[in-house]
């Protein structure tokens, strides 16, 4: 099953790379189309919400199917991994970079599906290859686990919503960067700013109740694991950064109504603070250094 794993993962490694290809063919197809009508050439806008034409909607279900054949790859490299180690593949640096490129392309799917936004894989893809590629930098060898780690149902579990949290703040993040590179007085074939906008609050309320979710199961982890629930630890104290500042977004999205640029600059330092905690504990150690690299 070991094997079966990593030939699943090379899959889903080319899969995500041919679909982010389409995906910016995609784009600047449309974008070109935009510029277009914008000089009175005749084109038609299309439902994914910037001019288009034929060539341009083939080559977003293509990108469409080579994503989700990707996410299918990797998905059978979850289900191999578990049976080579007989836990969930979220032991070390290695399955949980898998498992949040997992999470970020099943988070993206989901979105696309709902809203018709493809361009939002111009961000988010290239935060799944991103980790995937970085994964075959560091060891994928089996190895036993930690004392700290054998639980396999709070493993699983923990992780496991951190990584729904982790791909749904990628999202966030890509309708946010979308919505502030778009030109002013112009879209340029981008999907409109109140459909971006939109994308973005609802990835962030999925994410943030996992996130929650994610420091009350870490804290009864921690107290089964080493006798107490809090113990500053870096990576819990990025954790507890990250979580504040989706809250304040949040917060000042219901209460004073916060949307457009200051928002969108909100989430992507959300994200930052959400990479930070997924990489900080390899620079600062910590109780949570089980990254597998020595």
């Amino acid at each position: 099953m070991y094997k079966m794993s990593e030939y699943a993962f090379i899959a889903a490694i080319l899969a995500t790379g041919l679909a982010l290809i389409l995906y910016i063919a995609y784009a600047l197809s449309g974008l070109r189309a935009a510029r277009m009508q914008t000089a009175g050439g005749n084109v038609r806008t299309g439902v994914m919400g910037f001019s288009g034409g034929p060539r341009t909607a083939a080559l977003g279900r293509y990108a469409t199917i080579l994503g989700w054949l990707g996410f299918a790859f990797l998905s059978a490299w979850l289900v191999f991994r578990t049976i080579a180690t007989g836990h969930g593949p979220f032991a070390n640096m290695y399955e949980f970079s898998v498992s949040f490129a997992w999470g970020v392309l099943g988070a993206y799917y989901w979105f696309e599906r709902r809203y018709h936004q493809r361009m939002l894989g111009l961000f988010a893809l290239p935060v799944a290859l991103a980790l995937m590629l970085y994964a075959t930098t560091i060891p994928s060898t089996v190895e036993p686990l930690v004392p700290a780690l054998q639980n396999n149902l709070l493993l699983s579990v923990h992780v496991a919503v951190a990584i729904v949290a982790y791909g749904s703040f990628t999202i966030a993040f890509a309708a946010a960067l979308l919505f502030v590179i778009q030109p002013e007085g112009g879209r340029w074939g981008l999907p409109k700013p109140e459909i971006l906008d939109d994308i973005s609050y609802k990835a962030v309320v999925v994410g943030f109740p996992f996130l929650t979710a994610v420091i009350v199961l870490g804290a009864i982890w921690a107290d089964v694991a080493w006798g107490r629930y809090w113990s500053w630890d870096p990576k819990e104290t990025a954790s507890l950064v990250t979580w504040l500042i989706y809250g304040a977004y949040l917060h000042a999205r219901v209460v004073r109504n916060w949307r457009g640029r200051k928002a969108a600059y909100l989430l992507m330092l959300g994200f930052a603070a959400t990479l930070f905690t997924y990489f900080g504990n390899l620079f600062f150690g910590g109780l949570h250094s089980y990254s597998g690299l020595g």
